[in-house]
């Protein structure tokens, strides 16, 4: 049994045996009016949660099981829960906020709350989440917070907020002791993350015109070449039958047509913009997971991707993601293909198997290291020379004279923004160790799906 395993055991032993006294005891407080018990119930659960997280942030885990424990067992009874619980979204609610103040969306909290406690603490986060949004009109919140929302499905589930707690532990199989071991776990997380970068306006302020709306009016003003969100569906599906797929020659047609889609779809949207005269959109952030294991070789991967997609990528190591700086298009493009390279790549390094050293010691870490390493490298070869190839077939056609210095001016944006939103990037080269896995990665990378067909149409 791990440490804080019994340190809860402890503390659901040590709040019965408050509740017991308690209730043996009776009210006696040696006053002639008897207090408010939801005034007490409330300064009582706003001391013992202070102490639990002051204890919690010195690793003191001695005195965090027994402030939680007196958390649990605060006076009152269940009218005394009920207090506990709306005390602790209150407090829930006011580091959510900050988070939001602090350049933090939705999806990067989540994300930070399971890679550092798990996912039961993520889906807690979630919670909080969906309290706290509660509070914006919807005019007030942009559509990256709310698309977010409803991909992590964050809603507030539960009937009531006095009986948020208990909920919370009905559908995890857990005592109440436990779900507050969690919330004060959640709270020393969000309060410790420092400010990122504003990617987009906070919830409750006036969001103003998006960037798919600007993207729309400049298509209208053009003659319209439809919207980018049914293309993007395309591409989502297309992928996504390239990945299940058990036939090579299939996966690679389906790959090919997606990427020749969104190739397309960028050198459009740029002439689009050089031609109208209304407010185009301007280059933007995403933020993209970077899960371990093998976090440095699938942070490669992604730069690769941005990179010839014309877009910038910043790794943000210690929490997890990374930042891609580009115009809104290029965006999308990057984030669908980074996500299917991914399981392209972590399929074929899986069966590649295992290795051993020599001496029977096992080098697999290495091995598949330099196997994704390798991969996003030789991955970096192959989509520079089939977007170079995109691009001299786009301006070879009538009207296309001025592509080569529209794009050139949208990376000079691109870098511009890149060096305004982080000033102090460092840049540091990777190399892959493990001769072996080297070679297979760049192998792997040769058969993904890739190639660009010049038999397959590439207008939408």
């Amino acid at each position: 049994m791990s440490t804080r395993n019994r340190e809860k055991r402890r503390a659901k032993q040590k709040a019965r045996a408050e509740r017991n006294r308690s209730w043996a005891a009776g009210p006696s407080n040696g006053f002639d009016e008897e207090p408010d018990p939801r005034e007490l119930s409330w300064a009582s659960a706003e001391l013992q949660l202070t102490a639990a997280l002051q204890a919690r942030r010195g690793g003191d885990e001695s005195a965090l099981t027994r402030h939680v424990a007196a958390l649990a067992a605060v006076s009152g009874g269940p009218a005394g829960h009920e207090i506990v619980n709306r005390c602790l979204l209150a407090w829930l609610d006011r580091i959510i906020e900050l988070c939001w103040r602090g350049g933090w969306q939705p999806a990067d909290v989540h994300r930070f709350a399971g890679r550092q406690a798990g996912p039961r603490v993520a889906r807690l986060a979630l919670d909080a989440i969906a309290a706290q949004m509660r509070r914006y009109a919807a005019a007030t919140v942009d559509e990256q917070w709310e698309a977010q929302l409803q991909a992590l499905d964050a809603t507030a589930w539960w009937n009531d907020d006095d009986e948020w707690l208990a909920a919370r532990g009905a559908r995890e199989g857990l005592e109440r002791v436990e779900v507050l071991f969690d919330v004060v776990e959640l709270l020393h997380l969000l309060h410790g993350l420092p400010a990122i970068q504003m990617l987009c306006p906070a919830p409750g302020t006036t969001r103003g015109r998006t960037r798919r709306g600007a993207d729309a009016a400049n298509r209208a003003e053009a003659g319209g070449l439809g919207g980018d969100t049914g293309m993007l569906d395309k591409v989502r599906g297309l992928l996504a039958k390239a990945e299940s797929t058990t036939f090579a020659e299939e996966a690679e047609a389906l790959t090919a047509k997606a990427q020749q889609l969104m190739a397309r779809h960028s050198i459009d949207e740029a002439l689009l913009a050089a031609r109208s005269t209304s407010k185009a959109a301007e280059p933007g952030g995403r933020r993209l997971g970077i899960d371990n294991p093998y976090e440095v070789a699938k942070a490669i991967l992604l730069d690769v991707i941005a990179d010839v997609n014309r877009c910038r990528a910043v790794w943000a190591k210690s929490l997890g993601f990374s930042t891609v700086i580009g115009y809104p298009s290029d965006l999308d493009a990057v984030e669908v293909l980074y996500t299917s390279l991914l399981v392209q790549a972590t399929t074929a390094m899986m069966q590649a198997g295992s290795r051993q050293d020599r001496h029977g010691r096992s080098r697999t870490r290495a091995f598949r290291q330099s196997f994704l390493t390798s991969f996003a490298t030789r991955i970096g070869e192959r989509l520079k020379a089939a977007t170079e190839e995109v691009g001299a077939q786009a301006a070879a056609e009538p009207g296309h004279d001025r592509l080569l210095p529209v794009l050139a001016a949208r990376d000079d944006s691109v870098r511009q923004t890149t060096t305004k939103m982080f000033p102090e990037v460092v840049a540091k080269s990777v190399t892959a160790s493990d001769s072996e896995g080297r070679a297979l990665g760049r192998t792997a990378a040769d058969l993904a799906s890739l190639h660009v067909r010049n038999e397959m149409t590439a207008r939408r």
